[in-house]
């Protein structure tokens, strides 16, 4: 079981990479969905990490997964060009999962 990144900008990825962790740098929201389906169905992939602003790219589509799927777990990461918004959307997330 491995991870897999899903990026928008190329920075990142060559990060990840130097980490050992394959994945793509995606521009736009038809290509960020189909990424995210083509990495749901890997069958090696454990966690998908994407990047904050390719999220909000595919945000419906990100918490229909996270809300039928128990694997693979997508986490969602800061790249250099996001602010602290991942602490909002993890409280989101939370608020409509669990209705707090």
């Amino acid at each position: 079981m491995r991870f897999y990144l899903i990026s928008d900008n190329i920075d990142t990825q060559m990060g990840m990479r130097l980490a050992g962790i394959e994945g793509v740098v995606v521009h736009g929201e038809e290509e960020t969905s189909a990424a995210l389906n083509e990495a749901m169905d890997k069958k090696n992939v454990a966690v998908i990490l994407i990047t904050t602003i390719a999220k909000s790219k595919c945000e419906e589509l990100v918490d229909k997964y996270k809300l039928e799927r128990a694997v693979p777990l997508i986490v969602e990461i800061p790249d250099r060009h996001a602010g602290s918004g991942v602490t909002d959307s993890i409280g989101r997330y939370l608020k409509e999962a669990v209705g707090i």
